[in-house]
């Protein structure tokens, strides 16, 4: 029997297409168990898979010796959260598309995009908690795989003010709101879309990455 009859072929969970060389598929950036060849077929299969997708991801967390590493992780994924959350407003509330995101097709999977994002952040001063390194950029890079809707922040932080945190501290590195319009028309404009209520207030967005 050759290798190949060994090695389980892998296939995107939604539309079962297989894994190619010219088409990789990507794990699911939460539990990296589920894997898909796109977006869509993420979107499509979430409904389905969130409530696994929340059991193997707490499951995967590791034990209270490593609180200090997961606290690490959640503030990296905030960074990361904060750049895929403005991919998806500039989408859904403008239209705009950046060509080296995932949402323009990028073949690097979005990486370059990112990094863009990761100068403007480290170029702000206090924005980063202390231990972040080039290192600890690439890792978090590594980790970027598909864009983040409004309902997936707050499930998986657990907190219905998070996107608007997100979307704030992502002001703060960018100089402007999605569609580049400032905080307070932009949130308006968000809760109206989103048909939620709330009042944005002062936040300390070093404070964020360290909550």
């Amino acid at each position: 029997m050759s290798d190949s009859n060994l090695t389980e072929t892998r296939k995107c969970q939604s539309c079962k297409k297989t894994e190619s060389e010219s088409a990789p598929l990507r794990n699911c950036s939460r539990c990296k168990s589920a894997i898909y060849c796109s977006r869509d077929c993420q979107k499509t299969d979430w409904k389905a898979h969130k409530k696994v997708c929340a059991s193997s991801a707490q499951a995967n967390t590791g034990s209270a010796s490593q609180s200090t590493t997961d606290a690490n992780a959640t503030q990296s994924t905030k960074v990361l959260d904060t750049y895929r959350l403005r991919l998806d407003d500039d989408y859904t509330f403008t239209g705009d598309v950046h060509a080296d995101s995932i949402y323009g097709g990028a073949t690097d999977g979005g990486c370059a995009g990112f990094r863009r994002f990761l100068k403007r952040v480290e170029r702000k001063p206090d924005l980063l908690p202390r231990w972040w390194t080039p290192a600890k950029a690439e890792e978090c890079i590594r980790h970027l795989g598909y864009a983040v809707e409004k309902h997936d922040v707050v499930e998986h932080y657990g907190n219905n003010l998070m996107p608007m945190q997100l979307r704030m501290f992502g002001e703060q590195v960018l100089g402007t709101g999605p569609g580049g319009q400032k905080g307070a028309a932009m949130m308006k404009l968000q809760m109206d879309i989103e048909g939620g209520s709330g009042v944005a207030s002062h936040l300390d967005f070093s404070a964020l990455l360290r909550n």
